[in-house]
């Protein structure tokens, strides 16, 4: 996979919401956030609409999504939070355009099925990380959070050793060893559910890395 241009002060960062609506407090806070960390801040059409449990309809967040990744002012796309409905996107996703012009690529959860997409042979590297409707607005962000995003979407070179946060719960190590490849994952119930489907996650060579938190078994079974 090709390593996408790392962000600089003063580059635009554009928040799109490929899934769940988030309450315009929130992303207005995010917003000011996201500015105080040295970028601009373009917010698009889908971070104002609701339809239902989806933030618009599906082709006002593929369209914001295309948009963001050919806007040749826009250097980041940052979703703004998971929820649903993204696995509603793949068949709107201008994936020429997409590989054209890869840049930093940020969220998680449902964000997933939109990683492994952009993760193929063709794409780049994306990243999981904090979102800004979800992780930036709390209290918490500052510190470990912040310093550990802003470490990994502004340079290319390798982040070295990734240290615990300060109270985190202890690792438990099933089968001792060392490995080395390129990172591929997401979320278990997404990765699970997109099996034998074109986007089905490829761990060939691979480390994988899933999260999932208090998911029933019926929907990873």
């Amino acid at each position: 996979m090709r390593k996408v241009p790392a962000l600089r002060e003063g580059d635009t960062v554009a928040f799109i919401s490929p899934s769940s609506p988030s309450s315009m407090d929130s992303i207005e806070k995010a917003a000011k956030i996201t500015e105080n960390m040295g970028f601009k801040v373009k917010i698009t059409r889908s971070c104002y609409e609701s339809e239902g449990y989806h933030a618009g309809p599906d082709f006002v967040r593929a369209d914001d999504l295309n948009r963001m990744f050919m806007d040749p002012d826009v250097s980041g796309i940052f979703c703004v939070r998971g929820g649903d409905g993204a696995i509603r996107l793949p068949q709107r996703v201008d994936l020429d355009a997409v590989y054209r012009n890869p840049k930093v690529f940020l969220g998680y959860s449902d964000i997933t099925i939109l990683h492994l997409m952009f993760n193929r042979p063709r794409g780049f590297i994306t990243f999981h990380g904090p979102m800004p409707a979800s992780e930036f607005v709390r209290d918490s962000f500052p510190g470990y959070v912040r310093d550990s995003l802003l470490r990994a979407v502004t340079s290319t070179e390798p982040l070295g050793e990734i240290l615990p946060y300060e109270g985190a719960p202890p690792m438990e190590t099933l089968v001792p060893g060392t490995a080395e490849g390129e990172t591929i994952g997401g979320n278990l119930a997404l990765v699970c559910a997109l099996l034998g489907t074109p986007w089905e996650i490829d761990t060939r060579g691979k480390i994988l890395l899933l999260e999932d938190t208090n998911e029933p078994v019926y929907r990873i079974d």
